[in-house]
């Protein structure tokens, strides 16, 4: 069974923007603001604790990791909630609005950490169940459920890319309380949405078809879904440790080793940071037009293959921040923007053919009895990878640069690797 059975009543027979149901638009809205709000966040953490509150920055890069662990390991927690307790409505709402209170909280630099926990609970309730209502708004076979997962994905990256602007711009200009007071109204917009056109979306099932649900026993097939689910979410991990270093130590890059100015201004660290989600809301269309012409034609790539060759790109993003590390060694000087946007591209490149792809086949494998908390699962590569990353960022001022990132390499060619290997099996298995 898959997530779109999670719904009693899928409404994939609407129509609205460009054929996708109207509830699309909704869930693609109230998840842009929150991302606004959560990227917002962490476009400014780092060096708000290293610049405003005077934080070593291994301390910091530790606290970062901690908070972004935690922040998508809540999931999996706020997953079983809303399937057994809250329904997916409720959650949503009750996550949206502890997040809220958090960025709001994040104005006084006392209730630092009050405020990032609000946040990651918040967090936990408000993903899973959201989007597990994007496939709840498709009937089982609809072709239409994979495109819809990649522009939600695409929603995820315009709320980042505007925050990642705006926020720090408002922090630079105006002080830190600014930028993070855009960010709870960010979120506040999101549950207002949400809230507003809500009839748009999945009608929850009732309490007794919940129960019968949740006793119905998982079938061998649901076993084996959920076997290979696993099996994603470890090897995504090994992406997730360079992956998360984007926001941590490439921000610290970029605020001391980068040559910044244009015509006498001096662009904001941070803002190179938003090429990631721009290249995103960019490529998206491209890529979607492109697979579908590949599917068409019955050459459409084993999807963990199109996975491998994603961490394999990652991999050579990582090598080029090796070879800046060299050029920055070699001049004692800062060193051009170009080597960091070119790290970017290949970055967004492959985080667009790992990200997406796992989660739709977290969307479409994941047995009704269980879909938001499996939800919730596939964010436990980002809570091990963030963690993983964090304890990774104190090596910064100990170790060479070059053999910093080196270590990001390594581990996201270890996950292509994997990859490839497990699309091997895969493809034995089907032949046989």
């Amino acid at each position: 069974m898959s997530v779109s059975q999670s719904a009693s009543v899928p409404v994939s027979s609407g129509k609205g923007l460009f054929g996708h149901p109207p509830g699309l638009t909704v869930l693609f809205l109230t998840q842009t603001w929150a991302e606004f709000s959560y990227f917002g966040l962490q476009a400014m953490l780092v060096l708000y604790m290293t610049q405003q509150l005077a934080l070593p920055q291994a301390q910091s890069s530790v606290i970062y990791g901690l908070y972004t662990g935690c922040a998508f390991f809540s999931p999996f927690i706020g997953g079983i909630i809303a399937d057994r307790w809250l329904g997916k409505t409720t959650s949503v709402v009750i996550g949206g609005s502890l997040m809220m209170l958090g960025h709001f909280a994040m104005a006084f630099e006392t209730l630092l950490f009050p405020a990032l926990a609000l946040v990651a609970i918040g967090n936990g309730l408000f993903i899973p169940p959201l989007a597990v209502q994007v496939g709840g708004l498709y009937h089982e076979g609809d072709a239409r459920r994979d495109q819809a997962f990649s522009a939600y994905y695409m929603g995820i990256n315009l709320g980042a890319f505007t925050a990642i602007i705006l926020c720090p711009l408002l922090a630079q200009l105006y002080g830190w309380h600014w930028g993070f007071a855009a960010a709870g109204f960010g979120m506040a917009l999101g549950l207002i949405l949400y809230l507003c056109f809500r009839k748009h979306l999945p009608s929850e099932p009732s309490r007794a078809s919940v129960e019968a649900r949740q006793r119905a026993p998982l079938s061998k097939a649901d076993w084996k879904a959920l076997s290979t689910l696993v099996g994603v979410v470890a090897v995504v991990i090994l992406f997730r440790i360079a992956y998360e270093q984007s926001g941590n130590t490439i921000t610290l890059w970029l605020s001391e080793r980068t040559e910044r100015s244009l015509s006498g201004f001096e662009i904001p660290a941070p803002w190179f940071t938003s090429l990631n989600p721009l290249l995103i809301i960019v490529l998206t269309p491209f890529l979607m037009a492109y697979w579908r012409k590949r599917k068409e034609s019955g050459r459409e790539p084993n999807l963990f293959r199109r996975m491998a060759l994603g961490c394999a790109l990652a991999g050579m993003a990582c090598l080029v921040m090796v070879a800046a590390a060299y050029a920055y060694a070699a001049s004692g000087a800062p060193v051009s923007a170009l080597w960091v946007i070119f790290y970017f591209v290949l970055l967004t490149v492959g985080e667009l053919l790992v990200l997406p792809v796992g989660l739709a086949l977290f969307g479409t494998l994941s047995p009704v009895q269980v879909a938001s908390m499996m939800m919730g699962a596939w964010y436990i590569a980002k809570f091990a990878g963030s963690l993983s990353a964090g304890f990774i960022g104190t090596l910064w001022q100990v170790i060479p640069t070059e053999l910093f990132f080196a270590i990001g390499a390594g581990a996201t060619f270890l996950a292509a690797l994997i990859l490839f290997w497990m699309g091997r099996q895969r493809t034995v298995v089907a032949a046989s």
